[in-house]
């Protein structure tokens, strides 16, 4: 007998730190629409673990405004909030291994002997030089940060998108957290964790996760979780400053528009024009099941989309 063929699996994933804008109804759309047309299940998980930036009621929001968008998935909804212990079990492995320690070093502490931030996340660079000898240890979840042991080598990968990749978060992070002092773990750990167990091989995000993509694939290796997804990592939407989309450009939140009545073929209508569907220039409004049949990721531009009047003289144009 021949091995079946691995199930492909996507997620949406949505974070309930805020409500949703248009930049991020673009990636999410062209996700679902990949994962439909390609037969992937896609799997839907709220991505809750940013503490103090939860808000309340985003969660029902965001899953109410994808539902009106007209994007679907497989299954029940999962939260990272319902379970810890898979992450707490990562955490005894590295740690355990000499991979993980823990860090009570204030963020000037730390600035004080880095360089200048990475660009675009205000991370610094952990130094080595501030790294303990590196020993087995228990894992516990005492109030301070717990750091990857993050070697200072390249990590190459070849992204569906963008194209062959290669990262050196040893250079540009160094030992980044992956467990926090208010005990959860941190983005990157849980990420890793969540895609492994739940089967998660095929990612579609934002590039601005092309470094975290680096980090994620180290975490991968260092925890033994065999071979890691496969990514497509599209341009992201930003201002006309050239700034990803964010309060500064204005009210963008897909919440705003349908409140003053533009109807969800309109919304995506316009995402169609962003992806290569429809010409820029001339968006017309269209569902997100037609959407899903005419979309091909070859047709979609490499370059970032820029928002602008006329996107938005489209949307607001057509509310009642």
């Amino acid at each position: 007998m021949t091995d079946q063929p691995t199930q492909r699996t996507t997620r949406l994933a949505p974070s309930p730190t805020g409500a949703l804008h248009l930049g991020n109804a673009r990636t999410f759309l062209v996700n679902w629409a990949l994962g439909r047309k390609h037969g992937w299940r896609i799997i839907m998980r709220i991505e809750d673990l940013d503490g103090p930036r939860i808000k309340p009621g985003a969660e029902a929001q965001s899953i109410d405004t994808l539902g009106w968008l007209g994007l679907d998935w497989d299954g029940d909804l999962t939260r990272q909030s319902d379970d810890l212990a898979p992450y707490r079990r990562a955490m005894e492995k590295l740690a355990s291994h000499a991979g993980a320690f823990p860090c009570s070093l204030t963020r000037k502490e730390i600035e004080s002997a880095a360089s200048a931030p990475q660009e675009g996340t205000g991370e610094n660079r952990f130094p080595t030089e501030l790294r303990p000898t590196l020993v087995s240890r228990p894992f516990d979840e005492t109030d301070v940060n717990w750091r990857f042991v993050c070697p200072e080598r390249a990590v190459e990968f070849n992204d569906v998108f963008a194209g062959p990749q290669q990262h050196t978060p040893g250079n540009t992070v160094g030992d980044f957290v992956i467990w926090t002092q208010r005990g959860e773990p941190a983005y990157q750990l849980a990420v890793v964790v969540d895609d492994a167990r739940q089967g998660v091989n095929e990612v579609v995000r934002g590039d601005d996760l092309l470094d975290s993509t680096a980090r994620q694939l180290l975490l991968y290796e260092a925890l033994s979780l065999g071979s890691p997804p496969t990514y497509t990592h599209l341009p992201l939407v930003r201002g006309p400053d050239g700034r990803r989309l964010a309060k500064r450009h204005g009210d963008t939140r897909l919440v705003r528009y349908r409140r003053a009545g533009v109807a969800p073929e309109r919304v995506v209508g316009l995402l169609a024009a962003w992806s290569g569907v429809l010409p820029r220039r001339s968006p017309r409004p269209m569902t997100a099941d037609e959407f899903r049949d005419r979309f091909d990721l070859r047709i979609m531009s490499p370059d970032p989309v820029v928002l602008d009047d006329e996107d938005e003289q489209w949307l607001t144009d057509s509310a009642s």
